[in-house]
């Protein structure tokens, strides 16, 4: 028998309005912000943006200028959002990484935290692989869920985390979740991006809600723009269960409850050819513009609780 902790904000769903009748339909117009913020994080200067290197470095001086820029704040304890961080490769090697941190206070004490992994493979054999969907992509769909926030104040406090060293084995997010910039039981949920820009069928996964089903009230998958369908969640199916595939996993081995938005491996995955030019651009303003409502809706809940054991259920 396994115990499943969920999350607080389930006490109030009963009295909460599904968002099966929001639909919108598509415009068609791309959001040219977005876009620029993956052209930029993907092309060849910033090599790859694997940890340790130039090109990861600047990757980080690019997402703290887009922080301050849309003012977000920095908790004390990192300065200029960085929070630094080591730990040893896969060879024994020692590596420091830093991911960028930044914050937007809410009216409660309550924290969401939307998370991207901005680091990459760099270059392998004289190729660069830029990463343009893995995971430009998420690290500029964080940016501009962030450019939302900064003009329409949240509820709760929502922590913006671009996390480094996500391809070394989460290593970023763990070190975020072990030594967190508030108490960890102020996180009610982590909601994380990672490949939300390239599908050649229009179809973008959330996973999560399989450990956490009444997240799925946040969801709208219905949508007539694209196709929001849930799963890659279950324990059963293997390595086609995402919950700890990318860096919500740290999240969720601290029983804090998750959501993962990606799209399933596509031709261009961890190879050179995971370039800007093969972006699905309508597919990726949508997809981001999907995460974004989700985000919203959430945040609408002003009891969120800070206990993440108020209320469990039990599964077979």
């Amino acid at each position: 028998m396994k115990i499943l902790y969920i999350i607080p904000l389930a006490m109030m769903l009963s009295c909460c309005s599904s968002v099966k009748n929001q639909n919108t339909a598509g415009s068609g117009k791309l959001d040219t912000q977005l876009l620029k913020d993956v052209e930029v994080l993907s092309s060849d200067a910033y090599q790859g943006r694997k940890t340790g290197t130039k090109g990861a470095e600047m990757a980080r001086i690019y997402i703290i200028e887009r922080f301050q820029k849309l003012g977000l704040k920095s908790y004390p304890q990192h300065v200029n959002y960085a929070q630094e961080f080591t730990f040893n490769s896969r060879n024994g090697a020692k590596v420091n990484g830093t991911n960028v941190i930044g914050y937007i206070q809410g009216k409660g004490s309550n924290v969401i935290v939307v998370s991207a992994h901005y680091d990459h493979l760099g270059t392998v054999k004289d190729e660069v692989f830029n990463g343009a969907d893995d995971n430009a992509s998420g690290t500029a769909g964080l940016l501009k869920i962030a450019a939302y926030f900064a003009k329409n104040k949240p509820n709760n406090t929502i922590i913006f985390a671009s996390f480094d060293a996500e391809e070394m084995g989460l290593q970023g997010a763990k070190a975020f979740v072990a030594n967190p910039p508030i108490p960890i039981s102020t996180i009610a949920v982590n909601l994380n991006m990672d490949m939300i820009g390239h599908s050649e069928k229009g179809e973008l996964y959330v996973s999560g809600t399989f450990k956490y089903p009444n997240l799925k009230k946040y969801i709208d998958t219905t949508r007539k723009e694209i196709k929001v369908s849930l799963g890659h969640d279950d324990p059963k199916l293997g390595h086609d269960d995402w919950t700890n595939q990318s860096d919500q996993g740290a999240f969720n081995a601290k029983d804090i409850p998750f959501l993962y938005f990606g799209v399933e491996d596509h031709k261009d995955y961890h190879k050179a050819t995971d370039e800007y030019s093969t972006i699905t651009k309508q597919f990726f303003s949508d997809a981001a513009a999907t995460v974004l409502d989700v985000v919203k809706n959430i945040d609408r809940q002003t009891g969120l609780q800070q206990s993440l054991k108020d209320k469990m259920i039990m599964k077979n």
